[in-house]
């Protein structure tokens, strides 16, 4: 596999390269292979859930390609990543699927200097490469037993001449000794691998402290995200960029920045008295960062920046600063608390470094554990359903509201003599997570290595414990509310469809993708007479409780009204006057379908509702035109006339609510009509497959806003002689 990325960012000439696997069982992306870019960068899509609102899997789910042109169109179709990567580039999401299964997918970054689209010739690379990959997995899926999955993603180096000549290593080492100005050389990850002299002594710093070391971290005057953030600009934008530090009293550099795929070149260069030391123009201040080279035309005064203090209070770092955003943006689309469980457990990990990860949630004066990550399962159990009350440290903080921190083992045993220790561990981190002035929960955290905790990150995993309490805290109660709306909608929903003689059906209901998971979509079957039967679908205005209720009623009274033997048209009408009654103040739209299995007839009548659609036995399929009336609950007198058709055997009916033909952007005439054609040529043997076909385009929709009802049906067709 690492050969196929390497051969396919070659032939596209990709800067960046991504492999992502689906996990059996797990429904999540695992990053597996990374070439051009650090893991740190990677750490916040390092496991992605499969339904998660990024290109990879969207391009997995859809088996399309995602194609972005620039920073615009990512931040304007996937915030997140415009959050956590502000930079421009293009980037390419492809799925690595042969005929029978979806593997994972591929993700290329591009400079903006790319063409705004793939060539053809760029497709069919892109199509060959992945079909290999595909087949790769394929024979590895097939081995017995098949090799397990890499837990860590596998970093590929770009290819490098293997016939280096040494004597042109030293004339290039001594060519870079000789020049009046300093440079170095960082890796992908940042950290220095060459320095010359001058550039040593430019930082005021040795070659052998500085060497393997990020500069950032190293030179406290650096210290600065402003300045990481350079440096990430370029890894990723693979463009040159540039910024100057103002050091008082000593002179200014300016550090020029020129990236390519193996890593980045820097050029240190000293400004004396507040003057650049080259003809040409300014930087685009006298402190900030700006894209691009800085060809210099003249002598000129620079621009007034404050003075850089000789320490910066251990800030916190950019990849820190922008991983938190990131987590800030998930945990705001967060729903339910498997979702902020899921969020947490695998994105912190990866993202802020520990090893392992505790996350409780209190439940009547207990900690419960609900999810945790680097940790055995009997190990996380001992502190499952501990009491409030229990001299533990992850008790104790949430009595005080006040983070733990133990930069060594030491230091946790003389505070917590038997506090038991996993497999290594060295640090620890415990957080109160505290929503509204209450304790929701706890986290811990746990680390291999001490860990002094300087107050930057002290400050920071505070931060990153009050999001998780609030969005735990809306977590707990989306999954109360979305609990007492269910148990609503599966007392006023059938909870099967009665079989009929004369008739087979099916029926479908697929909640919105967002909310309460409860809206007004209802459909029902009801045995009016002996000889008829009538289908009812309907869809009250709303997605809460109070349109549930009113659903309820709607289908009560017309059950009452269909089975005291009333026409289409007369349910319609004495059900409006039921709402006028009740002063629901919501609209409501419904269609009612009699069967009369004696004289096989069909009738109609509409309150508003989408237009049935009719499949006849010889497989051509229309919109019927059923007089649309005006809708439930508008107006006091109200008359519905009814369209009478016959009901031919093999014939099927389909009604539906207007979730499975609204779209954004989607013309509804061309969705019904769409669906009809569907409805038409489908080769289901079964009502329930044509059901399940019907709505596969809903049903994995990622941004599905409203609720769809489908009821299907059909007039068996004569049986074979």
């Amino acid at each position: 596999m690492a050969a196929v990325l390497t051969g396919l960012m070659r032939d596209t000439e990709a800067s960046v390269g991504l492999v992502y696997l689906l996990i059996p069982g797990d429904r999540m992306l695992r990053l597996v292979l990374l070439s051009g870019m650090s893991r740190e960068i990677a750490a916040p899509w390092v496991r992605i859930p499969a339904d998660a609102p990024i290109p990879v899997a969207d391009a997995i789910r859809e088996r399309r390609l995602v194609w972005l042109s620039g920073l615009q169109e990512i931040a304007h179709h996937y915030p997140r990543i415009g959050i956590v990567l502000p930079y421009d580039f293009m980037l390419a999401a492809v799925p690595i699927t042969d005929d029978t299964t979806v593997w994972g997918g591929v993700v290329l970054l591009w400079p903006v200097s790319h063409a705004p689209e793939l060539d053809a010739r760029e497709h069919e690379t892109l199509d060959a490469h992945c079909r290999l990959a595909a087949r790769l997995l394929r024979r590895a899926a097939d081995q017995d037993p098949p090799p397990p999955h890499p837990t860590e993603p596998f970093v590929v180096h770009p290819e490098r001449p293997s016939d280096a000549d040494p004597a042109l290593a030293a004339a290039a080492l001594d060519l870079a000794e000789r020049l009046p100005v300093g440079c170095c050389a960082l890796d992908l990850d940042g950290r220095i691998t060459f320095i010359n002299t001058a550039a040593a002594q430019l930082v005021n710093a040795g070659a052998a402290a500085l060497l393997g070391k990020r500069p950032w971290e190293t030179l406290l005057w650096l210290n600065d995200p402003a300045f990481e953030d350079r440096y990430r600009a370029a890894a990723v934008t693979r463009r040159p960029t540039s910024f100057t530090v103002v050091r008082r009293p000593a002179p200014s550099l300016l550090f020029e920045l020129y990236p390519d795929a193996t890593g980045i070149s820097v050029l240190i260069i000293p400004k004396a008295d507040g003057t650049l030391p080259h003809d040409g123009t300014l930087p685009h201040d006298g402190t900030l960062p700006h894209d691009g080279p800085v060809p210099y035309r003249g002598s000129a005064p620079a621009a007034s920046a404050p003075t850089l203090p000789s320490r910066l209070g251990e800030p916190v770092g950019t990849a820190a600063v922008y991983q938190l955003m990131h987590l800030a943006a998930s945990l705001a689309e967060a729903a339910g608390v498997r979702d902020v469980v899921d969020l947490v457990a695998d994105q912190i990990v990866p993202a802020f470094g520990p090893e392992g990860l505790i996350l409780m949630s209190v439940d009547e004066g207990r900690l419960r554990v609900i999810g945790h990550r680097g940790y055995s399962d009997e190990f996380v159990d001992r502190f499952d359903g501990k009491p409030l009350t229990a001299p533990v440290a992850d008790a104790q903080v949430l009595s005080t509201g006040v983070p733990v921190f133990f930069p060594t083992y030491e230091d946790l045993r003389r505070a917590h003599p038997h506090a038991p220790r996993y497999e290594g561990r060295n640090a620890w981190a415990f957080l109160p997570l505290i929503a509204s002035g209450r304790p929701v929960g706890s986290l811990v955290l746990s680390y291999a290595r001490p860990r002094p905790f300087p107050s930057a990150e002290r400050a920071l995993l505070t931060s990153l414990a009050g999001l998780i309490a609030q969005a735990l805290d809306r977590a707990r109660l989306y999954d109360a509310n979305r609990s007492l709306a269910r148990s609503l909608q599966n007392v006023l929903l059938p909870h099967s469809l009665t079989p009929l003689p004369g008739l087979d059906v099916a029926a479908r209901y697929l909640p919105a993708g967002h909310g309460m998971d409860i809206g007004g979509d209802f459909y029902d079957l009801v045995r009016a007479t002996p000889t008829s039967v009538v289908a009812v679908i309907g869809d009250v205005q709303g997605h809460n409780t109070t349109a549930a209720a009113l659903m309820g009623q709607v289908r009560t009274a017309v059950h009452a009204h269909a089975t005291a033997g009333a026409s289409p048209g007369d349910i319609l009408a004495r059900t409006n006057r039921l709402l006028d009654d009740l002063d629901a103040d919501r609209f409501t739209s419904c269609l009612i379908a009699e069967f009369d299995l004696a004289q096989h007839r069909l009738r109609l009548a509409s309150a508003g509702h989408p237009p049935p659609l009719l499949r006849r036995a010889d497989g051509s399929a229309e919109v019927l035109e059923v007089p649309p009336g005006l809708l439930l609950g508008i107006a006091t007198d109200v008359t519905y006339d009814t369209m009478e058709l016959p009901w031919e055997p093999g014939s099927v009916l389909a009604l539906y609510t207007d979730g499975l033909v609204e779209a954004p952007g989607l013309d509804i005439g061309t969705a019904m009509a769409d669906l009809a054609e569907r409805l038409g040529v489908s080769g289901a043997p079964d009502l329930e497959r044509l059901a399940d076909e019907l709505t596969l385009h809903v049903r994995d929709a990622a941004h599905r806003t409203d609720d769809v009802a489908l009821l299907l049906v059909q007039r068996p067709p004569p049986s074979p002689r």
